[in-house]
């Protein structure tokens, strides 16, 4: 199943409209779509190697926009949109939790959880949800999201061939691995409330 999928996002990123698909997933995550954008980077950036600093610029400001959205679902609509996403992801009673530690650490939070595989629709909508000031979240979230896609461009631009045949030859145990990875994102945020 992961093999089709792979094999079309390598040929979907020599077709013009790659860096909009790209963006559009990108921007989504950051709001309410439950995929990271990395889904569709690395390949793009392994397909294209001399793109994937194009395609980490993309990702980058269409997160950051989508992070926008996220906020004003937090500021607006958590009521409805917002608590209904948290509960989706089995997270409404962390919410108030985070919200107050806003008030302490909100900085730190977003630095921190923009470069892990918590996923950060949760951070854009807290941090409307918290009231947090829409300037800084708007310089760390570029911040935060370029530096994470900045790193992944630089090893696919770097290492692309050779993690393009590790991915050939064990897709299957790498795609393990990040599902791994997310969920212990999961499980680190459940922890901390």
């Amino acid at each position: 199943m992961l093999r089709p999928l792979y094999n079309w996002v390598l040929d979907l990123s020599s077709r013009r409209s790659a860096p909009y698909a790209l963006g559009a997933v990108s921007f989504t995550e950051s709001s309410f779509f439950p995929i990271p954008p990395d889904v569709m980077l690395v390949p793009m950036a392994l397909a294209r190697p001399e793109r994937a600093w194009f395609y980490a610029g993309i990702t980058t400001v269409t997160s950051v926009l989508g992070g926008l959205l996220g906020y004003a679902i937090g500021a607006f609509l958590y009521d409805s949109v917002g608590q209904w996403l948290f509960s989706l992801y089995g997270l409404d009673t962390g919410a108030e939790a985070f919200r107050v530690a806003y008030a302490q650490y909100g900085h730190w939070i977003i630095l921190l959880k923009g470069l892990t595989p918590i996923p950060y629709k949760l951070v854009t909508i807290t941090s409307g949800f918290a009231g947090y000031d829409l300037f800084w979240f708007t310089v760390l979230s570029i911040v935060t999201r370029g530096a994470r896609f900045a790193v992944l461009a630089a090893l696919l631009g770097r290492y692309g061939p050779a993690i393009r045949g590790i991915l050939d030859r064990h897709l299957g145990l790498v795609a393990a691995i990040l599902v791994v990875i997310v969920l212990a994102g999961f499980a680190a945020l459940k922890f901390i409330y």
